[in-house]
């Protein structure tokens, strides 16, 4: 069996590539894509040897080229569009940051078995054309971030019928219990440092100011085709719960499992086999504190901001995840402050461009005229 990484520099690919080793053996990695991490790129390719690679910025091609072995072929784009579109492969996984992922994601639906997908924006741009896509396609996404992995896991037609609400929970991130206008002062590396998960720092910094959830609620409504009035997200600062599950017969299905991303890729990878992870075990002795509260407006404004969006509305959707994209590349180059955040997204959400969103082309596209008019106007914003 074979996989393809897509994001393999990044914390997900690291660590899907550690659990390879570790536990599939018989997996081989046959393609790594990357962005910018050039050594770490060949530090991988050099060690696992698969049939391609590709980086995504031209600039490292000639890198690649002096210290690559010879077993392996360096794609271009078009060359990695031909690949995906005549082969087929077992797995694949997208963790890819950012709205730029799509451009991977036709091309992998048609190749791949399974898709392993971490690329919250990929589902949050594009889940809106889900409907179009037949149930064999639908059915080969499998998700890996943790709510969205529990609720997969358990989720099924019988049970969905009886489903009153499904819970999403959040940590509450670094600054939970501090009100939101005293933080404008909190830097980069403070908002960045999740109390709970090891993550890339925008997922990180999304997660301190509750975006990250309010993103996972878009991606359960596309994923699991639930209604945005059946969704909703508890603080549980413990990370140990992950989804919690409302039925109509007032019953209800709490998921926990140990805050670590190796459960999901783990189960991820072990669908053809029959593998047994060692020492995961779940300890309710040592892990019995379940604490749950309600999100407060004045630690986090912008789930009443996200609560009152038109959601039904892709472009608002996008918007609202593009202008939370450009808010903290903003803030990591220290060009605003912490709660300017918030600001930004609330502002530049109500941006109407007025574009149809039929297909994976016009959302880029979309997204390259909303980067245009972002930068005509942030100016007014900052």
């Amino acid at each position: 069996m074979r996989i393809n990484i897509f994001g393999s520099t990044g914390t997900i690919g690291i660590k899907t590539i550690k659990i390879i080793s570790s536990f599939f053996p018989s997996i081989r990695i046959n393609l790594l894509c990357a962005n910018n991490n050039v050594n770490l790129l060949l530090q991988q390719a050099n060690k696992f040897k698969p049939k391609f690679v590709y980086i995504d910025n031209e600039k490292h091609l000639k890198k690649i080229k002096n210290n690559l072995n010879s077993r392996t072929k360096i794609l271009n784009y078009n060359e990695l569009k031909s690949y995906l579109d005549e082969d087929k492969i077992e797995y694949s996984l997208l963790a890819v940051s950012g709205y730029k992922s799509l451009k991977y994601f036709d091309l992998i639906l048609k190749n791949s078995s399974s898709i392993g997908l971490v690329s919250k924006e990929a589902i949050v741009s594009a889940g809106h054309l889900f409907k179009k896509y037949n149930t064999t396609n639908r059915n080969k996404i499998f998700p890996l971030d943790s709510e969205h992995f529990s609720i997969y896991k358990n989720l099924n037609s019988t049970n969905k019928s009886l489903l009153s609400n499904l819970t999403l929970t959040a940590s509450g991130g670094p600054f939970l219990g501090k009100q939101f206008s005293k933080l404008s002062n909190i830097n980069f590396i403070q908002a960045s440092s999740h109390p709970k998960w090891k993550m890339g720092y925008k997922n990180s910094i999304d997660s301190a100011t509750l975006v990250n959830k309010c993103l996972e609620i878009i991606e359960a409504h596309y994923l699991f085709d639930i209604d945005y009035k059946n969704l909703k997200i508890i603080i549980h600062p413990e990370s140990k719960i992950h989804s919690i599950f409302e039925f109509k017969n007032h019953l209800y299905n709490m998921i926990a499992f140990h805050h670590d991303m190796t459960i999901p890729i783990y189960h991820f990878l072990n669908q053809k086999f029959n593998n047994i992870l060692p020492s995961k075990n779940y300890n309710i002795l040592k892990n019995n504190q379940f604490n749950f509260v309600n999100v407060k407006k004045n630690e986090f404004p912008i789930y009443s901001f996200f609560n009152n969006l038109d959601k039904t509305s892709p472009t608002n959707v996008i918007n609202f995840n593009a202008a939370n994209e450009y808010a903290v590349d903003l803030f990591k180059n220290k060009i605003i402050t912490y709660t300017d955040i918030y600001k930004i997204i609330v502002k530049l959400s109500s941006l109407n461009l007025n574009y149809k969103l039929n297909n994976i082309k016009d959302i880029l596209e979309y997204h390259e005229i909303l980067k245009i008019k972002i930068n005509e106007k942030i100016s007014q914003f900052i």
